[in-house]
């Protein structure tokens, strides 16, 4: 009897999502609690423009930066672990076996089954630090090309983000008129976002878009009011 393939089908982008949500939410607050701050303290939305796009531009940057020394960070971090392991295998090698065993043990294996698995792995040096790094400490090999990627995600969702609530100030005037607008299209924004998310995650696509905009629409609430403080 013919049988249907088996196709793992599994969302292997969480690092790209992440990027994007950190991005995305922060463009969709920071611009938007400076353009409604100084809605209060100006009447001309060309200076709103002017001061939103530099924050856009700086922030971009500067979360960019962020998002390329994070994950500089983990890749010097993984490879100096890898190198202590390394040398571990070569100096406590029964310590090490010992290691092993605790794992497969961890997962229901007895010893005399653990055993033989042990001693095949110890003969294989290169894959005994993989298997040491994946199941000891819980660290997977790091992209090479991770830091850049990272920090162009970053950054390009970033500008995304914080031009959705500068634009109603490019064609409405006075602020306060487009202060409004803003405020609309950037819970429109967070809804959309939250439904592409959760869509993408696997999670409900409703809940997820739900829960982006009370989040999202707190923390722009949060940053809007001490803005506001501040203008005064």
């Amino acid at each position: 009897m013919p049988q249907t393939p088996h196709i793992e089908q599994h969302f292997t982008a969480g690092e790209t999502i992440r990027d994007i949500v950190i991005g995305m939410s922060d463009g969709l607050t920071v611009p938007f609690a400076l353009a409604a701050g100084l809605s209060g303290a100006v009447s001309s939305t060309s200076i709103i423009v002017t001061a939103g796009l530099a924050e856009v531009a700086a922030g971009s940057i500067a979360m960019g930066l962020g998002g390329y020394l994070a994950a500089r960070s983990d890749a010097e971090h993984y490879a100096s672990e890898r190198k202590r392991e390394q040398q571990e295998i070569q100096e406590k090698a029964e310590a090490e076996k010992s290691e092993v065993m605790g794992v497969f043990t961890s997962y229901g294996l007895t010893e005399a089954e653990s055993t033989p698995i042990v001693e095949a792995l110890s003969k294989r040096p290169q894959a005994w630090v993989d298997f040491m790094m994946r199941f000891e400490l819980g660290l997977e090999a790091p992209d090479p090309k991770r830091a850049l990627r990272s920090a162009l995600t970053i950054a390009g969702a970033y500008i995304v983000g914080g031009l959705i609530p500068l634009s109603p100030y490019f064609f409405f005037s006075p602020a306060t008129t487009a202060l409004l607008i803003s405020v609309i299209a950037t819970l429109i924004a967070l809804f959309i976002f939250g439904y592409v998310k959760g869509r993408f995650t696997g999670a409900g696509p409703l809940g997820s878009a739900l829960q982006t905009v009370l989040i999202g629409g707190l923390a722009a609430a949060a940053a809007f009011l001490i803005a506001r403080l501040i203008a005064r």
